[in-house]
């Protein structure tokens, strides 16, 4: 397999109210800029960008909220036929998401899920 570019890893937090979360993340830890809020994962980042995070409540299409998500561009279909290739547990499969990401969920060896996505401005 070609390398990938990775292009960003954003945690993905499981909590069971958005509005509750939001004001701790943003109000005592800083992350200011909303970057997107869809009533059940909503992205906030620093004003200088260095710092990201990912609020979730539950998935809307997959059975399991993942840990991370990994940014993979144009990638996405070659690290999903590897991980196909190499075995590991598919926990959502390669999915064009009504709200716009390219993605698919991959169980890692230690047991932790992985959202492998592309946005359409990756």
């Amino acid at each position: 397999m070609d390398p990938v570019h990775v292009t960003g890893i954003t945690a993905d937090l499981t909590v069971p109210d958005l509005a509750a979360a939001r004001g701790f993340y943003t109000g005592y830890l800083g992350l200011s800029v909303e970057e997107f809020d869809l009533g059940w994962v909503a992205r906030y980042r620093s004003p200088d960008g260095r710092a990201e995070i990912q609020l979730v409540t539950r998935d809307a299409t997959a059975p399991r909220n993942p840990v991370v998500s990994v940014k993979a561009g144009e990638g996405v279909d070659a690290l999903y036929a590897e991980a196909r290739r190499r075995g590991f547990e598919i926990v959502h499969p390669l999915t064009e998401e009504p709200w716009g990401p390219r993605r698919f969920f991959v169980r890692a060896p230690d047991g932790n899920i992985l959202n492998i996505v592309s946005h359409q401005e990756d």
